[in-house]
């Protein structure tokens, strides 16, 4: 089929669904501290009780490397993750939804490197994060994590077939990414986030530009023939200049500032025309003001006896807050992690026809089904649903 995807809801004929094959460390460095800085819009609360992610320094107050540290994934929760990557797949699948996958990362791939830097490799799990369809055309953003620069090149085969059919492709001006590439003054005057380290003065590289554009497709949330665009950094702004002058005449972008440090599919995701599933009602507040007249679903808030517990060592990347990241196949019919009955019990309630999917490790690997896929073909169009 052609590429065809303008919105979240429309009934869902082809995705991709991701893969975390040779998922086995994370890279604790400047971009990925950055990036899992915590501070959505307030109103997290009884998540914030415990700290997200323990800190970079060691107990002994020992800063890391120069380059960086790795911290190892245990090969367990991969595993279990592939498991319920497959169920996802075969469920989607069985609601007729044709799947397609990424090529996995060798097992032999463990960095990539720039001229300015190094970072091991993460694999082609949350395909929503660096990619954007926009109708008939496939965007490639530009990334925020250096671990994730060649991500996309790992989605080729299908993005090929795609371009093949006719649809249009095009990719953001691939960011250097050395450390004075990103805005810090976001994190350095937030008060309401995790457990950052201080930032240093960025280390100078012969490779600095100032700050560039770094931007994920997950900041984007699609209606018909607009697109809400969050920012909290001037390297988003940046990204949201260039989508502006892109898409000028075929889409409207409508700036949001500080609804979260990023992504916004865990703080508010369009069901339908007209219903919103948001985290809060001061979500609200933050979106276009035609958006504030839609019906808001806010479901209970998350409990911790829905989440596994970790050792020590593991690292906890979201919130309690990740299952609301959920996927809808049409505007009936929305897949939901089977471990949130608060959550299935509310949509139910709704009217929606609500399919469990499991999901073990969302908080571990930082994403749910809405990031962990990315639609293809929908039978939208676009729509002006903001008038």
């Amino acid at each position: 089929m052609l590429l065809n995807s303008y919105d979240e809801w429309s009934p869902l004929r082809e995705v991709i669904v991701g893969s975390a094959e040779s998922y086995v460390s994370h890279e604790r460095e400047l971009s990925f501290e950055l990036f899992f800085h915590d501070n959505i819009a307030g109103d997290n609360d009884a998540a914030r009780l415990e700290w997200y992610y323990p800190r970079l320094r060691s107990r002994n107050g020992t800063p890391p490397s120069a380059g960086g540290t790795r911290v190892p994934v245990k090969r367990r929760y991969v595993d279990e993750l592939n498991e319920d990557l497959q169920g996802l797949a075969e469920t989607l699948a069985s609601l007729g939804v044709t799947v397609h996958r990424p090529t996995d990362v060798a097992p032999e791939t463990a960095e990539v490197r720039t001229p300015a830097w190094s970072a091991s490799v993460v694999p082609p799990l949350n395909l929503r994060d660096n990619t954007l369809i926009a109708g008939d055309e496939i965007i490639e953003t530009a990334p925020m994590i250096r671990s994730r620069y060649f991500e996309t090149q790992l989605l080729k085969p299908v993005f090929q077939e795609y371009f093949r059919r006719g649809a249009r492709w095009s990719v953001m001006p691939r960011p250097l990414m050395t450390d004075a590439s990103f805005d810090l003054s976001y994190a350095r005057s937030s008060t309401a986030g995790g457990p950052m380290e201080p930032i240093e003065d960025p280390r100078p590289s012969r490779y600095d530009v100032g700050h560039e554009m770094l931007f994920d497709a997950a900041q984007c949330l699609r209606l018909g023939r607009d697109i809400v665009a969050n920012i909290a950094t001037r390297n988003h702004a940046l990204g949201v200049d260039w989508l502006e002058r892109h898409l000028e005449g075929r889409f409207r972008v409508h700036r949001v500032h500080r609804l979260s440090d990023s992504h916004i599919d865990s703080m508010v995701l369009a069901l339908r025309p007209g219903t919103l599933l948001c985290r809060s009602e001061a979500v609200l507040d933050l979106l276009p003001e035609p958006l504030r007249t839609w019906d808001v679903i806010v479901p209970p808030a998350p409990q911790a006896y829905h989440f596994p517990r970790y050792e020590d060592d593991d690292l906890i990347l979201t919130s309690r807050y990740i299952d609301l990241n959920v996927l809808s196949v049409d505007p009936e019919t929305v897949l939901v992690n089977e471990a949130c009955p608060e959550l299935v019990r509310e949509l139910e309630r709704r009217g929606f026809t609500v399919v469990p999917v499991r999901h073990r490790h969302r908080r571990l690997f930082g994403g749910g089904f809405h990031c962990f896929t990315l639609d293809t073909v929908r039978d939208g169009g676009p729509e002006d649903y903001l008038g």
